[in-house]
Formats: structure tokens, C-alpha cells, sequence
């Protein structure tokens, strides 16, 4: 078995790594290393380098690719799929649903969402409690997370809140607010209820006519199309501040959020590790062009089973949040979200104490 260094970046430029040789000392410390041991890319390949790839594949005998990771890697590999089959090539490819960003179509939820949602989950909750105790030196916090499009990641700050703590409020990607007077009012009725206002903002956000907050034009954009802009969260902060004539803070946890294995959820851990499982007993049963899904059993008790689904239906579509899991504000989350989004934190968070 042979992983491929930066994905099909590796496989382009034949730079494998031997996984089947690796003691089990090793891979056990490999379950706990945070982020992607083989390394990722945002290379989208041209159809040269598509065909390429299926060269590669005969040369070193390689009749088989689990891809691993979100819309854009179902994309390389339903094209790689397709090609070998119009060529009549034996390679099977088989992907396991991984982004964060949760958006993925065709399965309950993606691998990594629950931890990365676990730990804004614990940050939002924790930066709450330090805005209140603080208010009179900085009455408003904001945190900026990252989910591209889809609003389920600033959705999970909430997923901590308990013993009668306002949950924040959270600007969602599917309820863009009209502008920054919209979101003034917001947080001025926060204030004078509350004290002080706690805010979950996308490092995407845009107002509702589709401008990004930070304005301007975008930092970079991958070859895939995504634009990359400058902080949403600074812009917002400096601007509130300067409404409410108060500082105005803001946290970004970034990368850090995806990252963090203190804070990993076991049963996302878990699921990953089925999923890769499911994927290579389907590969060696002959199926080929397909993703992993994750099919929800039940809630109470938390339950699932795997299937499969059609890269074609997956690659180049996100899954928002549907309008059943947004609150009437569409600044905030409803229970059904709560109950899509708690089993997959994994140990039950610990509730805080307010005095009042």
C-alpha cells in the first residue's frame, strides 16, 4: 500500500511513501498527529496531468486510489474515474468525505467537522465568559472561523452554550446581513441587554449584495476558483469599536482550529477510521467513482452506517445549512441544528457556572 506525498501532486511527480512497512508503533502515534500526515495540495490538475496520473498508475501497478478530502478532491477524482473507464483501465477510485467545512453533499456530515467543530465550540463558549467578565473594558468579541461558504462552522460556537449564557451571535453565509448597520443594530440591542456581545463571523463573510466585508478584492484565489480575502474579523472590530466608541476585540483561530488534538472529537476519530476501512472493502469488492457517505441511524442513541454515493453528484456542489437548523433572526441556530451537531463533539462538554 502506497500513500502518495501531497496527494496527486505525489503522484504526478511519483513520490510515494511505502505505508505497509511502517511498524504499528509508528501508525499508532500517526492516529495522533494532527493535520494530513502525507501532506495535501489545492493543485486542480489540467487533463494532461489527469492523464498522467493513469500513466503513473500502470507504471507502478496501482490499480486502486482512496481520495481523501472535500468538493474539489471529489472533482480530481471523478475525473480520474471517469478517464480509466473510457480507456478501459483497471483503476478504482473511492473517496472518504473530509472538509471541516461540512459542505459536502451526499453524507451526513464530513470527517473533521466534528473536532474542528468541538474546538470553536469550547473557544466561543470560553471567549463569552471573558468578554462578560471584561465588558467594561471591551464589550464586544469577535471571532472569525473559517467555512468558506456554508455557515456550519460559525453555526458550532453555539454548540457550548448553557446555564442561561446568551449564545453569540452568528453571521451565517446562508442569511448574509444587508450591511454594517444591520449588524450595529444587532450588536447594539446585545449590549444593552446583555453588556456586552459576543459575535461568530466566516473569514468569508459578505453583506447581502455579495461585497465581502473587508472589501476590496481578493488576497489570492486557488486554482480552483476559491478567492481568499483579507480579515473580515480585524475590518469588523475596528469598526465597531469605533461606532460604540469601546475596543472591540477579535480572535482567529484559523488553521488552529483544524489542527488541534486536544480538543479532537473520538467519535470523529472513529468515524474516520471506518470510513477509511469501508472504503478499501468496497475498492476490493470492484466499485470505482464513488464517495463514502455516512448515513445518520439514529440521534439518541447516536448511530450510523456507511454507503455509498456518485462522485458525480458531489464534486463542485456545497451543502449549505438548511433553513430548518437557521433561527428565525438567521442569526442564531435551532434545535434540530443542535441535534445534527451534538453527537459529533463526541464527550459531552462540561457546563460553566455564571453568578449573575
Amino acid at each position: 500500500m502506497l500513500g502518495a506525498r501531497r496527494g496527486v501532486e505525489g503522484i504526478l511527480s511519483e513520490s510515494f511513501i511505502d505505508l505497509t512497512v511502517l511498524p504499528d508503533e509508528r501508525l499508532d502515534r500517526l492516529r495522533r498527529t494532527p493535520s494530513a500526515g502525507l501532506g495535501t495540495t489545492r493543485l486542480r490538475p489540467s487533463d494532461e496531468q489527469i492523464a498522467e496520473v493513469l500513466a503513473v498508475c500502470q507504471r507502478h501497478s496501482i490499480e486502486a486510489i482512496v481520495g481523501i478530502g472535500g468538493n474539489d478532491t471529489a472533482d480530481t477524482s471523478h475525473r480520474l474515474s471517469q478517464l480509466a473507464q473510457d480507456r478501459g483501465q483497471d483503476l478504482r477510485v473511492i473517496n472518504v468525505p473530509k472538509t471541516i467545512d461540512n459542505d459536502l453533499f451526499g453524507t451526513d456530515h464530513a470527517l473533521g467537522y466534528g473536532s474542528a467543530a468541538r474546538f470553536i465550540a469550547l473557544a466561543v463558549r470560553d471567549a463569552a465568559f471573558d468578554t462578560m467578565a471584561m465588558a467594561d473594558m471591551y464589550p464586544i468579541k469577535i471571532i472569525e472561523v473559517m467555512g468558506r461558504n456554508a455557515g456550519w462552522l460559525a453555526a458550532a460556537g453555539t454548540l457550548a452554550f448553557g446555564c442561561g449564557l446568551t449564545p453569540p451571535i452568528v453571521c451565517l453565509p446562508e442569511h448574509p446581513l444587508h450591511s454594517f448597520e444591520d449588524l450595529s443594530q444587532r450588536v447594539s440591542e446585545r449590549i444593552g441587554a446583555e453588556g456586552s456581545a459576543v459575535l461568530v463571523v466566516p473569514e468569508t463573510m459578505r453583506w447581502s449584495n455579495g461585497e465581502h466585508v473587508a472589501g476590496g478584492a481578493p488576497q489570492w484565489v486557488d486554482t480552483f476558483g476559491h478567492p481568499y480575502y483579507g480579515g473580515a474579523g480585524s475590518m469588523l472590530a475596528h469598526s465597531l469599536g469605533a461606532v460604540f466608541n469601546a475596543r472591540a476585540r477579535y480572535d482567529k483561530p484559523g488553521t488552529i482550529a483544524r489542527m488541534a488534538m486536544h480538543a479532537a472529537s473520538e467519535v470523529d476519530l472513529k468515524e474516520a477510521e471506518q470510513s477509511g476501512i469501508e472504503a478499501v472493502r468496497r475498492l476490493a469488492e470492484g466499485e470505482t467513482g464513488a464517495m463514502i457517505s455516512i448515513i445518520r441511524l439514529s440521534g439518541e442513541p447516536y448511530e450510523v452506517r456507511y454507503g455509498v454515493i456518485p462522485l458525480e453528484g458531489v464534486a463542485n456542489v456545497e451543502r449549505r445549512m438548511p433553513e430548518t437548523m437557521i433561527d428565525s433572526s438567521g442569526a442564531g441556530v435551532t434545535g434540530e441544528f443542535r441535534a445534527h451537531a451534538l453527537p459529533l463533539l463526541g464527550t459531552p462538554i462540561d457546563e460553566y457556572e455564571v453568578l449573575g
